[in-house]
C-alpha cells in the first residue's frame, strides 16, 4: 500500500474522531504511531476464530460482514459499508480471546486496525476518549437495536421491507445469500419476496 494511501486512511479515522469531539495533539500522535492501515481483498477474512481478538477496525471503504458458523451454516450477523467501527463479539471484562465471529470483506476494503491496548491507553490518558467512546457506543447500541427489531418481525416479507427501510445503501452490492442469512430466511424465500416487490412496483 502506498504511503500516501496509509496517511489517507489514518486521517479518515482521525476525522471521524474529531467529528465526535475535538481531539488533542497527543491523542493524534498516539493514533498515528499505533494503528495499522489495511487493504483486505474481496472474500478474505479480516478476523476468524483462529485469530486473537486484539483489534477493532474502522472501515474506510468497501463492504464487510460479520458472521458465525452453526453446523457449518454461515449466519450473517451484521453488514457494514464503511465509515464506522466494527469488531467481533468480546465480553468487556474478559481478557482477549480468539474471536467467535468471522469478519469478511465482501469487496476490496480499506480498514484501519486499532489495538484494544491502544484504546485502553487512550482512555487512561486523554479525556476526549471518554466522549468519543460514549458516542460510538450509542451509535453501536442503536444499530444493534435495529438488528434486534428486524430479527423479531415474524413475517419474512416484512423483515426484508424493514431491512430496506433502515438501510439507505445500495442493497445490490450485498450478495443475496448474505442478506437472506442476515434476515433468517432461505435464499429462495428472499428471491420470491424480491420478485413480488418488483411486480408490485410495475
Amino acid at each position: 500500500m502506498l504511503e500516501s494511501r496509509k496517511v489517507f486512511l489514518v486521517n479518515a479515522v482521525l476525522n471521524y474522531f474529531s467529528s465526535l469531539c475535538p481531539i488533542t495533539s497527543g491523542f493524534i500522535q498516539e493514533i498515528e504511531k499505533s494503528v495499522e492501515p489495511l487493504l483486505i481483498k474481496k472474500n478474505k477474512y479480516i478476523l476468524s476464530p483462529i485469530d486473537n481478538n486484539d483489534y477493532v477496525f474502522f472501515v474506510v471503504s468497501g463492504l464487510v460482514r460479520g458472521f458465525i458458523k452453526d453446523d457449518n451454516k454461515e449466519i450473517t450477523t451484521w453488514i457494514s459499508l464503511g465509515n464506522e467501527f466494527i469488531g467481533a463479539i468480546q465480553h468487556p471484562n474478559e481478557n482477549t480471546q480468539p474471536s467467535i465471529e468471522y469478519l469478511q470483506a465482501l469487496e476490496n476494503s480499506e480498514l484501519v486496525a486499532i489495538p484494544h491496548l491502544l484504546i485502553d491507553k487512550l482512555y487512561a490518558s486523554y479525556q476526549e476518549t471518554n466522549v468519543i467512546g460514549r458516542k460510538i457506543l450509542a451509535l453501536q447500541y442503536h444499530a444493534a437495536s435495529e438488528r434486534a427489531i428486524i430479527a423479531r418481525i415474524p413475517s419474512a416479507e416484512r423483515r426484508y421491507e424493514k431491512f430496506l427501510e433502515l438501510n439507505s445503501f445500495d442493497v445490490s452490492r450485498v450478495p443475496l445469500r448474505c442478506i437472506a442469512s442476515y434476515l433468517g430466511m432461505r435464499l429462495e424465500t428472499l428471491s420470491r419476496i424480491r420478485s413480488k416487490l418488483v411486480r408490485e412496483l410495475v
